[in-house]
């Protein structure tokens, strides 16, 4: 198995995470822990407690408990019920019991059918208290079943317990993240490698996933959309990228992969094959005058809707449109990761936190935008990951 994980995570790593969340849930009072997942961009706390992500739709739930064994549910036959002895013996990091079954979301009629696998790991926390993990991310019929078997159990959201440790990143986290950066920078220079009039969206993208892929890359989302200058050319989905790039065009991609070791980021940046308009380069020097205003905010102890309300006091200052959406966050397991850089955010920035900084807007004759990767360390200082130019790029 050793020869097939794709950069594992120590086994140092993962009793330093269970060990930190064990000692939190003791101090809330809480006796076991539910996570789950059906996809690895927004699915990270099972990746976080197994080092195994969650794939294509399948449901993958981990039951983790303040003392004892840690058991899963996976895609598998029905009646699977396997036992490891040891903490590192399966792929799953730290599973010693695994039960699976062959549910999935399109099929109705097996929508309780991970929940009865769970019910038999949970058989002795009826009457304890269960906390769930992004329960956002359980599904209704699992967490429903869950109450009516489980009648004793007292329920609670319990992700406030693993955030904090989740989103503070130790030194190996550290070092993946870093070429996780230098891999997206990677995906940048073959972009301005291979940008050339014929080609579609897609198959500039699929170039630069190539370079991912070769670089330990699992999974990525890539926005991308070209368009003459003079025209917003909004990035675009995979089923929107089949315009043909011609001679003069700008094209603009977002590069949000996962590097080796799962952990997420990305950079965004504008191409033109020819020259970019001055309002083009007008509009680029603000947002990266927006970007370095927020950067110089982030700071340890810091609160993020404080920094939320000053970006759009700066934005209006400034002429430009507020933000409504998510400019800046958090990333690591997850695309978007606590805390985010929002009005309704109450975790407060710390240090060894990773983030995602991408002021954006659109006028009439421009898509304006930057996206890069800054670490706080723990001085406090922020630090950038990525070392692509941040331009636009004429080529």
């Amino acid at each position: 198995m050793n020869e097939r994980i794709n950069t594992p995570i120590s086994m140092a790593e993962m009793e330093r995470r269970w060990s930190a969340i064990r000692a939190a849930m003791k101090e809330a009072k809480v006796d076991v822990l539910i996570a789950q997942a059906n996809n690895d961009f927004v699915g990270g706390y099972v990746k976080y407690l197994t080092d195994m992500p969650a794939t294509n739709g399948y449901l993958y739930t981990v039951i983790f408990p303040r003392e004892g064994e840690i058991s899963a549910v996976a895609q598998g036959p029905f009646g699977q019920d396997q036992a490891f002895a040891g903490l590192d013996e399966s792929p799953r990091r730290g599973v010693q019991r695994l039960l699976g079954c062959p549910s999935y979301a399109s099929i109705h009629y097996a929508s309780t059918y991970d929940a009865e696998c769970a019910v038999k790991a949970l058989e002795k926390y009826n009457g304890a208290r269960i906390g769930l993990l992004a329960p956002g991310s359980l599904s209704y019929s699992f967490v429903d079943y869950l109450k009516k078997h489980l009648s004793r159990a007292d329920f609670v959201d319990a992700t406030a317990i693993v955030d904090p440790i989740k989103a503070t990143k130790s030194a190996e986290e550290i070092e993946l993240i870093r070429r996780m950066a230098a891999l997206q920078d990677a995906c940048a220079h073959v972009v301005s490698q291979n940008l050339r009039p014929g080609l579609r969206d897609m198959e500039m993208v699929e170039i630069a996933r190539a370079v991912a892929t070769s670089m330990g890359s699992e999974q990525g989302w890539y926005m991308a959309a070209s368009g003459p200058v003079g025209t917003a050319a909004v990035m675009q989905p995979p089923h929107l990228q089949n315009r043909v790039i011609r001679e003069g065009d700008q094209f603009c991609m977002l590069i949000e992969n996962s590097g080796p070791g799962g952990y997420y980021g990305e950079i965004g940046r504008t191409w033109v094959l020819g020259k970019a308009s001055q309002e083009m380069q007008d509009e680029f020097a603000f947002v990266l005058e927006a970007q370095k205003f927020t950067l110089e905010l982030l700071k340890p102890g810091a609160d993020p809707a404080d920094i939320f309300a000053r970006y759009n006091d700066f934005m209006r200052r400034n002429g430009r449109p507020q933000e409504n959406r998510l400019y800046a966050h958090g990333q690591g397991y997850d695309m978007v990761e606590r805390p985010l850089i929002r009005h309704d955010e109450t975790l407060t920035i710390g240090p060894n936190m990773l983030f995602a900084v991408h002021p954006t807007y659109v006028t009439q004759r421009t898509y304006s935008w930057v996206c890069d990767n800054w670490l706080i360390d723990d001085a406090g200082h922020v630090e950038a990951l990525h070392k692509f130019p941040q331009r636009i790029t004429e080529l």
